[in-house]
């Protein structure tokens, strides 16, 4: 059973920083690729980043050179360090693994940015 569960979220000023964390469980860690999607009220999720086999990154447009995704293989966890947070990354992140068996998704957390 696929379980993915993150934490982090909350409430900061733009410019400043927060790190998410999704603990994974029930997937091929190591080789599954993963990734960060947002949804912000009234528009569709969208992909922040994704990591292959821990070492192939793609960043959407929006948050590259500010955002950054990693992987610890030891602790099954996946990260989002996010910096120069701006008020227009207001949303609800959800972890996302896509594996044999299908893509799952985590419950999300909220990222809220104050101007």
């Amino acid at each position: 059973q696929v379980q993915l569960v993150e934490s982090g979220g909350g409430l900061v000023q733009a410019g400043g920083s927060l790190r998410l964390s999704c603990v994974a469980s029930g997937i091929r860690f190591r080789l599954d690729r993963m990734g960060w999607y947002r949804q912000a009220p009234g528009k569709q999720r969208e992909l922040v980043a994704d990591v292959f086999t821990s070492v192939t990154t793609v960043y959407a447009d929006s948050v590259k050179g500010r955002f950054t995704i990693s992987k610890d293989n030891v602790k099954n966890t996946m990260y989002l360090q996010m910096n120069s947070l701006k008020p227009e990354d207001t949303a609800v992140y959800y972890c996302n693994a896509q594996t044999l068996t299908g893509t799952h998704w985590g419950q999300g957390t909220q990222v809220t940015v104050s101007s």
